[in-house]
């Protein structure tokens, strides 16, 4: 078993790497007047991280009103 997820983790990387290298054109993304040219790759990266950060605060905010809501006085 240790096999297969170490094959599951080098194709991760792989497919990473892959996307990586295919997508290095830059964009430009502008926020309030503030600009920064980052390239697609790094872009998309950073959008994965700061959904996972948002997504997973959001539902722990969720879990504590819906607990705060049924909490028996």
């Amino acid at each position: 078993m240790r096999y297969v997820y170490m094959a599951l983790i080098a194709t991760f990387v792989a497919i990473i790497v892959l996307f990586k290298f295919q997508n290095l054109e830059t964009v430009t993304v502008t926020l309030l007047g503030a600009s920064a040219t980052i390239s697609v790759s790094v872009l998309v990266l950073l959008i994965y991280v700061l959904g996972a950060l948002t997504g997973g605060s959001l539902m722990a905010l969720m879990r504590s009103w819906v607990h705060g809501a049924t909490r028996r006085p």
